[in-house]
């Protein structure tokens, strides 16, 4: 054997990928036979039978491997590996052995294709196939190199990346709460330019300048939002969402997220805060923000999610209970504790005319003994109506006792007592006119603070007079007890 020759042969049994020299020449009868019968579109034809497929497979003579195809394969030698090539070969390859035929028969002498391959012990090999007709035989195909890249530690890295990428969509994609992807680099530029002009504090320069807030929330933008905030915020769809932002984020957004501003110049790059959101159908939301800038992205904040956690029925459930401990449930009025502490308040603040109404329902009592306590209800619930229509902050209307009422009005002097007093009896007449089954009566006093008067003796001096008027009420001969409409 010549020495080229023999060295030729030494680097191919060394070669550090797979290589094979095959016959291709019957692969190439068959075609011209098939060419011959009018087979134009050979992809299609093997398609619609898998049998011809095989047909192809078996007219492939492999002549010679190396030493690193029999490793990779876990062959003994070239017969071994010959017998078994069921085996390397199995389902996985059809399609792609479909397309190199393809690119034989429309006349390329070379061919490739990513593959599955299987060891001899069945395990799975990902590789890299590349086929090449031997300069000089390509009007027989009769030698036929193929070489196989052994790629299954790359396509393994792969999968599993794909995999993580699919694991963490579907978190995304299906987490119970709104997920926001978002696009904060415009911001960071913002803040970065502020910095390079000397800017030391974010909260005084956007108390003066206001307009800096709006210029960064213009800055940001929505990269991808999850399925739950849609539904969240009761869209169709993402794309109209992402349209009507400016229904989602108005109102109370502003200064929420000038806190959230402030933060960031301080280098807080996660933050977590309640805000209030809107859903396109008007749906007012409360919020818990929790906003942290992705792994990764520090320098340019590029990539930032926002999660949003609907707290709407536990801040009405909070908003209840301040209600109840500050209110009378009833009839909608402060309570005593209020009324208590309110008195307090408007003592320490001092040198502030304030005037007192008290006022107490006549013929609450007769109308629960002889009516049922449920006509006695809807008496106070009626008096609540009244007072709610009768005063603005900063008066206050409380029911301090079971039909006692306490009206302070601070910054009111005795004239403007008397105009509210005038009022209250107005509105009680125009409520007897929608329930004139049953009189809403009330017997009242009125005190207004002198210099340096304590609360508790306008209070007292107020109560004296109601409690006159109410002597004065019993004692008409029209208001006998036997007299059940005028209570």
């Amino acid at each position: 054997m010549p020495t080229s020759l023999a060295n030729d042969d030494t680097m191919f049994d060394l070669a550090p990928v797979s290589l094979w020299i095959e016959d291709f020449s019957a692969v190439k009868a068959l075609f011209d036979q098939w060419q011959a019968q009018g087979v134009d579109d050979i992809e299609t034809f093997l398609l619609a039978n898998p049998e011809r497929v095989r047909q192809c497979s078996q007219h492939i003579k492999v002549l010679k491997v190396n030493r690193k195809t029999l490793s990779l394969f876990g062959a003994r030698d070239l017969n071994h590996l010959i017998v078994s090539l069921g085996l390397v070969m199995r389902d996985d390859t059809f399609k792609s052995h479909v397309s190199e035929l393809a690119q034989l028969w429309s006349g390329k002498t070379t061919f490739s294709s990513h593959t599955v391959n299987y060891t001899l012990k069945g395990d799975r090999l990902d590789v890299q196939l590349h086929g090449q007709i031997l300069p000089g035989h390509e009007d027989t195909w009769d030698r036929v190199m193929i070489a196989i890249e052994d790629v299954t530690e790359r396509e393994s890295a792969r999968r599993r990346l794909a995999q993580s990428e699919n694991y963490a969509f579907g978190l995304f994609a299906h987490s119970p709460v709104s997920l926001w992807v978002e696009d904060f680099s415009g911001v960071k530029r913002l803040v970065d330019d502020a910095r390079a002009r000397g800017i030391e504090d974010m909260r005084v320069f956007t108390d003066v300048h206001p307009d800096f807030v709006l210029r960064c929330m213009s800055e940001i933008r929505v990269l991808d939002v999850n399925t739950r905030t849609l539904e969240l915020f009761a869209a169709p769809d993402k794309d109209t969402l992402l349209r009507q932002l400016s229904d989602v984020f108005r109102d109370e957004m502003e200064p929420n997220f000038r806190e959230q501003l402030i933060d960031l110049w301080d280098g807080k790059l996660f933050q977590q805060r309640e805000v209030v959101n809107y859903a396109l159908d008007g749906t007012k939301l409360h919020l818990l923000l929790q906003f942290s800038i992705l792994p990764g992205h520090e320098r340019d904040w590029s990539q930032v999610q926002v999660a949003l956690t609907d707290i709407t029925a536990r801040k009405k459930a909070e908003a209840y209970l301040e209600f109840l401990g500050t209110h009378d449930v009833l009839t909608r009025a402060y309570n005593r504790a209020f009324f208590a502490d309110e008195l307090n308040r408007l003592e320490r603040r001092g040198q502030q005319t304030v005037t007192v109404i008290m006022a107490d329902l006549n013929g609450l009592k007769r109308a629960n003994d002889e009516l049922g306590h449920a006509a006695g209800d809807g008496l106070l619930r009626r008096a609540g109506e009244v007072f709610e229509s009768l005063v603005d902050k900063p008066a206050t209307v409380s029911r301090i006792g079971g039909d006692e009422f306490a009206v302070l009005l601070p910054g009111t002097d005795a004239a403007g007592g008397e105009t509210v007093l005038a009022s209250l009896a107005g509105l009680i007449e125009v409520n007897n006119q929608y329930y004139p089954d049953l009189e809403l009566s009330m017997s009242t006093g009125i005190a207004t603070a002198q210099l340096g008067e304590r609360l508790e003796s306008v209070v007292k001096r107020a109560d004296l007079q109601m409690l006159d008027q109410k002597r004065g009420f019993y004692a008409q001969p029209e208001r006998d007890r036997r007299n059940a409409r005028t209570i």
